[in-house]
């Protein structure tokens, strides 16, 4: 009998060493997949890390790009405001030395009348003496 339980116990042993070989090779593969997945995601995780890097400096440089364009829209509107205002006042001098002209013209017309008229006084009391 003690044969037979030896002969037993070798079969149990070589089961048990057969059952814990494929769990060790089952194991073994579980964590290979595992390390490819993790492996997959963390390329996933550097490439998306990468992207959001890029678009922070593009969102950065689109942000001065936009700072500075208005920094220059205000310069432009300020240049437009002194430009419309020199604009004015030209268009008030203008209008003042265009009245004046016509003050001027009336002047020069009222004394080529007058001028006629004395000239044609002068000659009649010319004729007279």
């Amino acid at each position: 009998m003690e044969e037979g339980f030896k002969n037993r116990i070798i079969l149990i042993l070589g089961i048990l060493t057969v059952i814990f070989f494929i769990g060790m090779v089952s194991s073994c593969n579980d964590a290979r997949k595992q390390k490819s997945s993790r492996d997959k995601e963390m390329a996933a995780r550097l490439d998306l890390e990468e992207k959001m890097n890029k678009s922070g400096q593009e969102k950065a440089a689109t942000e001065n790009k936009i700072n500075a364009l208005s920094q220059e829209l205000t310069k432009e509107q300020a240049a437009t405001e002194t430009t419309k205002k020199a604009l004015l006042e030209a268009q008030v001098v203008n209008d003042s030395l265009k009245k004046e002209v016509i003050k001027l013209t009336e002047l020069k017309e009222k004394l080529e009348e007058d001028l006629k008229e004395a000239l044609v006084t002068g000659k009649s009391g010319r004729a007279r003496r």
